[in-house]
């Protein structure tokens, strides 16, 4: 079975820090690490309001912050979070569990680091994105909780964007399947971040979805 983020890290306290690390280096590598980043900019209004979730170090959230957007980041890793405080400044860095996503963003921020502390209600973002596999780290039994929260953060116009990878615990027709039952309606479909058809081959989905 595919073990959660916070499995993953009590069984190995250092993997946060590498896996920051690992991004860092292929940053400085010069790869290509925004292509997820791209395509939300291009979907978002200017000066949109992005919910980056599970957001890490702020690689994508950072990126749009960058180009004006308004980000809220959240994530269950509090070194992740930290680091994004200090390395992607333009945004918002919550630590939260994505599965109680509405008092998450309702919470006031008391972390003097960060310079937009506050509460930031839920019901009001344009997009919200889940990238990087994220939402195969999620409890499967948190799994409609955290698909319902993506619908109530959205604006009446507002549309999630969530990829992940198959054979990852969850298959893509299930998570097709849970995404209806939490009140949100897959408009479209891609195998890849630069928008490849997808079909029942395809080993990655990005769906954009909208509130039924």
């Amino acid at each position: 079975m595919h073990r959660t983020w916070t499995e993953i890290v009590a069984a190995d306290p250092g993997h946060s820090r590498r896996y920051a690390e690992r991004w860092a280096n292929f940053a400085a590598q010069g790869r290509d690490i925004d292509g997820e980043a791209r395509l939300i900019d291009a979907m978002a209004p200017r000066g949109g309001r992005i919910l980056d979730a599970g957001c890490g170090q702020g690689r994508l959230g950072g990126y749009l912050a960058q180009r004006g957007h308004r980000v809220v980041g959240v994530d269950i890793d509090p070194y992740l979070i930290s680091e994004a405080r200090k390395v992607q400044p333009g945004g918002t860095w919550k630590v939260g569990d994505l599965a109680n996503l509405a008092e998450v963003l309702a919470a006031a921020d008391s972390d003097p680091e960060n310079e937009e502390a506050g509460a930031h209600p839920t019901g009001d973002f344009d997009i919200v994105v889940a990238a990087g596999n994220v939402l195969t780290f999620i409890d499967p039994a948190d799994r409609g909780a955290v698909l319902a929260g993506f619908r109530d953060a959205l604006a009446a116009d507002g549309r999630a964007v969530m990829g992940f990878g198959a054979g990852r615990g969850w298959s893509h027709d299930d998570f097709e399947a849970d995404a209806f039952e939490a009140g949100l309606r897959i408009t479209h479909r891609f195998s890849t971040w630069d928008l490849l058809p997808f079909d029942d081959r395809a080993n990655f989905i990005v769906a954009v979805a909208e509130r039924a």
